[in-house]
């Protein structure tokens, strides 16, 4: 029997994350599979995925899979998909979906 004090998780399960920690992966994904050169340096609370981070239509599709395996996350419907504009909906949306009834952090200075 594993000890419950142990910081370990078993094989296969993916320790909880905190919002921060979702946000900065999340980010970090945007920022890797961005189309744009400069996606690194641009400030990126409201930047806009195609117009800021230069993302076209294959580019966002790869992205979104690659949250979804990320995050364990099921397909965006379309409706959702069509909402997400900048880099502050993707946080919101993949932060709403992981932490489901959790209480999010609150973060009023970010960045």
């Amino acid at each position: 029997m594993a000890d419950p004090r142990s910081t370990e998780t078993e094989p296969g399960v993916t320790p909880a994350r905190s919002e921060r920690e979702i946000r900065e992966l999340v980010r970090s994904l945007i920022v890797e599979y961005s189309p744009s050169s400069d996606a690194a340096e641009l400030p990126l609370d409201d930047a806009h995925l195609v117009d800021d981070l230069e993302y076209h239509s294959l580019a966002l599709i790869e992205l979104s899979f690659t949250l979804e395996d990320e995050f364990d996350l099921k397909p965006i419907d379309e409706a959702a998909a069509q909402q997400i504009m900048t880099v502050r909906d993707i946080e919101k949306y993949v932060v709403r979906e992981v932490c489901g009834n959790r209480n999010p952090e609150k973060h009023p200075h970010r960045g």
